[in-house]
Parts: C-alpha cells; structure tokens; sequence
C-alpha cells in the first residue's frame, strides 16, 4: 500500500509541475512540492480530482478573479489558496515573478 501512495505522490508532483503554462507550473508544482509528501491518501484523492480542472479555472480560482465552485471546494483547495496566497495574490496582482 506504501508503495502505491508513494507512486501515487510522485504522479501528482510530476503533474503539478507539467500542467503546459509556465504559471501553473510554478503554483501547481511549489504547492506539490511543499504538501503532497505528506498528503493523506485521502488528500491525495482531493489533489488527483483537483488536477482534472482546466488551466484558465484553477488559474482564475487562484487569483481570485472568479469564485472556487461550490463542488471544487475541499480542504486541499483551502490550502492550495493558502499557499497561493502568500505569493501574489495578497498583493492583487497577477505578476508571479515577484
């Protein structure tokens, strides 16, 4: 069982960090890298579901420019706009170099 949640960790990370847009890849794959290792296998669940939404949706829940949908909302994304939080989004700005 071990084993398929530590394969499991590493899909994921690899995915968050292969998304196609060089700002998803920063959020998806940092946030990945930060709390996935320690992710239960429920979180896990939440996170592999979370991955199924297009780029533009998670990238505009994010920044705050639309609202997370009711049924996207989980204790993972709580904390993945968290994460997010601390790198741009308090300063209401979209620019991710910072």
């Amino acid at each position: 069982m071990s084993d398929l949640l530590e394969n499991t960790r590493k899909r994921l990370i690899f995915r968050s960090w292969h998304r196609g847009t060089r700002e998803m890849d920063l959020i998806l794959g940092s946030f990945a890298n930060a709390y996935v290792p320690g992710f239960s296998k429920e979180e896990l669940e939440d996170y592999d579901q979370l991955l199924q939404n297009p780029d533009p949706d998670l990238y505009n829940w994010i920044t705050g420019r639309e609202e997370v949908p009711t049924e996207e909302q989980s204790p993972v994304m709580t904390q993945l706009l968290e994460h997010h939080y601390a790198g741009f989004r308090a300063t209401g700005s979209d620019d991710i170099s910072r």
